[in-house]
């Protein structure tokens, strides 16, 4: 069975590392990103991700309008989303950016396995 393609995009390294391995350890194939505007490229060349994880505040943009721009092309519009903050009370605003969902940080990762494997079944 191939491992599911996850993207994950995050401006703190640390949670990039830590989040990547411990997907890793869960049987996903991670790709790790520090912007946002880096998955475009990657997803016109060989990146077909079967979901992607962004974090809502990055230092140089918006993890919504990410969102939104993934969700508004015909191309990446099927790919899940799943919006991830240390802000608490967002998930509305994550939901109506086009995410498929919502994870406070610091996220559980059994909830963050959950997620994924419910959005790429």
């Amino acid at each position: 069975m191939n491992a599911k393609k996850i993207l994950i995009i995050d401006d703190d390294v640390a949670i990039l590392d830590s989040l990547g391995l411990l997907l890793n350890f869960e049987g996903f194939d991670v790709k790790s990103f520090e912007r946002g505007s880096e998955i475009f490229s990657c997803i016109k060349s060989t990146c077909k991700p079967d979901a992607i994880l962004i974090d809502m505040w990055l230092s140089e943009e918006d993890g919504r309008e990410i969102c939104k721009q993934l969700k508004s092309n015909e191309t990446t519009k099927n790919i899940p989303v799943i919006i991830m903050s240390a802000s608490h009370g967002l998930e509305n605003t994550a939901l109506e950016s086009g995410a498929n969902a919502f994870i406070s940080k610091p996220f559980d990762i059994e909830d963050v396995v959950k997620k994924l494997n419910y959005f790429t079944a």
